[in-house]
């Protein structure tokens, strides 16, 4: 994925210094209860739907484009059901960046799953208790919040995960 203009205009100006930044997660159930994952180009690994928020641009409307971006369908957002933070990552070229996820548990309205960009291998649904190898915990994690009923959106304070 091409790094977006706006994060280029920063780097130039703080190099590569840790860079916090916005990103939203699609978490797309179908009638079957599946959720839809890819497998990242850059890694090979599955992967929860999602990316970085484009400047001005809600977090609802930055799920659909995300999971139409790189699945081919779109979506509703139905609710909220976490913020989470990833570690900080490194980039090969040194930059290092940590996201703060909003993450949406998602409906399909179109579409049949398929690679629709150059961050996808694969796109598919999968059953929960069948979930792809690799799938790090941080995604599971999130797919099993999606799927708690009776909660709200979870989130991580004073060491351990609330919902309210």
């Amino acid at each position: 994925m091409p790094v977006p203009e706006f994060v280029l205009r920063l780097r130039e100006k703080i190099g590569h210094e840790l860079l916090m930044l916005p990103g939203v997660c699609g978490l797309v159930f179908n009638e079957a209860g599946e959720v839809l994952l890819e497998r990242r180009s850059d890694t090979g690994k599955w992967a929860v739907i999602g990316g970085m928020l484009e400047p001005g641009e809600a977090p609802a409307d930055g799920v659909v484009r995300e999971v139409f971006e790189e699945t081919g369908v779109q979506v509703e957002p139905q609710r909220i059901t976490g913020v989470y933070n990833t570690p900080v990552i490194t980039y090969p070229n040194g930059d290092r960046a940590q996201y703060v996820i909003t993450t949406f548990y998602c409906t399909p309205l179109s579409g049949t799953p398929h690679v629709h960009d150059e961050e996808s291998l694969e796109v598919r649904y999968f059953a929960i208790d069948a979930l792809p190898e690799g799938l790090s915990e941080q995604h599971r994690l999130r797919i099993q919040h999606a799927r708690e009923p009776g909660h709200g959106a979870m989130f991580h304070y004073e060491g351990r995960w609330r919902d309210r």
